[in-house]
């Protein structure tokens, strides 16, 4: 990289920067800022239930913080936050405001944040490995807005990776000015990406360890002396603290995996999002540009949002310009290409039974943890981090050698600004149409509060995932105990009962709440065309001993029995 580029990153860079970003961000899903807690971005899935995740964290950190990971789903379950990645780093954010509007407005607040964060942290490694600011800049535009995360906008748990790159840039700034506060904010922002999910904070750890494991190595072939004493203690301590994190973090997981069987994911289920090599050359539809070049390829898979990797055309060219041209120092290029390639052929997953694609295949026999990762496309997260690292050095390769050839100052002046604005055309599709409802669908309305409702509550209908999502979003407002849930483990027991609900309200139906100590019963009345409980409303109660009443379009039913002081929870 050019030596003569000053690394040091002042305060009007940063706050330049920073003010970017976010901005950027903001024009980039424009008009989701105009609508905030209106609209989500992608689709009305898992953006529910990840808004009432947010939101259960804030409640949990303020009023019961032992008990943050029981939450108030799937009841009477304990460790239900870890039935998925719990997001437990925006806790913080949860503390602002209360109810499903607030919980809207906070995710699509997080959404931005996220996307600003990839872009920050991208651009400061590429400036503490040696790349000037407009190289950085295609560095933060190549990470945060690659092509292939148009199609993960709706995984907030995969689109919060921000903290990867911030967390190596501020490793590599403590190593390089042996600064021990630099070494162990690294170590707190790493442990800060880990705590938002374990789908990438999982594959980060082992990058890790590594890294670790390579830059002892190389430190130790090159002869160099053993780091300042204050170095090796900073590190050691951001380590235990890092360490420390991850293991209370991991307790619940490993609770919940010992229990259910569906939290380890299946060598059939872990080949089921795993795609062939052609899933590289695949866009998301969204994307104006490759959306319908790809389409042929694309509507030949199953588990289109997990399998449309594509890096992007104009960031791969400048990556292989970065390596080929000598954007960057010989070793570190091919190491950062070799990554790339490494990371890719993992994040093909493999076929079962057998196959050819059985890297990933050996990582989920014998790391730790790595049969929880049902989708290894997600890992391009990682490999994407090193194209554009690459597409930085390719970038200021390509600068230099305008330099040499005479060009005109202007042109010099240009290139690297049209190369960053071409790079996010081509990874969102712009120009975005604003009427497009499509993009950013509109939030369900919020019926009538039921926090006073008597719980344990179930809600029904309760069969289809978009019910469930609802009422979890819906739960924000007290968050009363549900029998409901929305999460990639779903208990046999809560699957069997909403089942038996069928014929509710009959004598069995209620005799079974009873039993298991169930107090509320909640009908959509809004919800329930073409399900079980289409007729429930217009079914006599008496002789059951229960109470209904209507409020809008919710018919509520008290299920406790009459003699009964409080309800206790049958162990499912």
């Amino acid at each position: 990289m050019n030596a003569g580029i000053r690394r040091e990153v002042t305060g009007r860079e940063l706050g330049l920067l920073v003010a970017g970003a976010c901005l950027l961000s903001i024009v980039m899903h424009w008009p989701l800022i105009l609508h905030l807690g209106e609209t989500v971005p992608r689709d009305i899935g898992d953006p529910l239930p990840q808004a009432w995740q947010a939101a259960w964290d804030g409640h949990a950190l303020a009023h019961r913080p032992l008990d943050l990971f029981q939450a108030n789903q799937f009841w009477p379950f304990r460790d239900t936050l870890a039935f998925s990645d719990a997001l437990v780093g925006y806790a913080p954010a949860g503390l602002v405001g209360s109810g499903p509007h607030a919980a809207v407005v906070r995710y699509d607040l997080l959404f931005l944040f996220a996307y600003a964060l990839a872009f920050v942290g991208a651009y400061l490694l590429a400036r503490e490995l040696g790349v000037g600011p407009w190289g950085a800049v295609v560095a933060g535009a190549a990470f945060a807005f690659a092509p292939f995360r148009l199609e993960q906008d709706g995984h907030l748990q995969v689109i919060s990776s921000g903290g990867i790159p911030l967390a190596l840039a501020l490793a590599v700034r403590g190593a390089r000015r042996a600064s021990p506060g630099a070494m162990v904010a690294a170590w707190l922002v790493a442990a800060w990406q880990v705590s938002i999910g374990f789908s990438l904070g999982l594959p980060f750890m082992y990058l890790l360890l590594a890294l670790a494991a390579i830059g002892a190595v190389v430190w130790g072939r090159r002869g160099r002396p053993p780091p300042p004493r204050r170095m090796l203690l900073a590190t050691a301590a951001g380590a235990l603290v890092f360490v420390a994190c991850v293991g209370l973090l991991s307790r619940p997981y490993e609770r919940v995996a010992d229990r259910f069987s569906q939290a380890t994911r299946s060598p059939g289920t872990v080949a089921g999002y795993s795609g062939p090599p052609q899933v590289f050359l695949v866009a998301p539809e969204e994307n104006l540009i490759w959306g319908p070049a790809t389409a042929g390829l694309r509507d030949d898979l199953s588990s289109i949002p997990e399998k449309t990797l594509f890096p992007g055309l104009l960031i791969l060219g400048l990556a292989v310009a970065g390596v080929r041209w000598g954007g960057w120092p010989r070793r570190l290029g091919w190491s950062l290409a070799a990554a790339a390639l490494a990371i890719s052929i993992l994040a093909l997953g493999f076929r079962e039974p057998g196959g050819l694609l059985w890297p990933d295949r050996i990582a989920y026999e014998l790391l730790p943890g790595w049969q929880g990762i049902r989708t290894p496309g997600r890992l391009v997260t990682f490999s994407s981090l090193a194209l554009a690292l690459l597409a930085a050095g390719g970038t200021e390769r390509l600068i230099a050698a305008l330099r040499r050839s005479g060009r005109r100052p202007v042109v010099i002046a240009a290139a690297a600004p049209v190369l960053a604005l071409a790079v996010l055309i081509e990874g969102r599709g712009l120009p975005f149409d604003p009427t497009d409802s499509q993009a950013q669908p509109a939030v369900p309305g919020i019926p009538p509060s039921v926090a006073s409702v008597p719980a344990p509550q179930l809600h029904l209908p309760a069969r289809r995932p978009e019910d469930n999502r609802r009422y979890l979003l819906w739960s924000t407002d007290g968050f009363p105990k549900l029998v409901n849930g929305r999460s990639s483990t779903l208990p046999p027991f809560t699957d069997r009962l909403i089942g038996e609900m069928g014929t509710f309200p009959d004598a069995a139906s209620v005799a079974e709440l009873r039993r298991l100590g169930v107090a509320s019963v909640i009908i959509h009345l809004d919800r329930v065309r073409g399900t079980a409980q289409e007729a429930a409303a217009s079914q006599p109660i008496a002789g059951l001993g229960i109470s209904r009443r209507r409020e809008g379009p919710l018919e509520i039913y008290d299920v406790r029995s009459p003699s009964a002081n409080s309800a206790v929870a049958v162990e499912p």
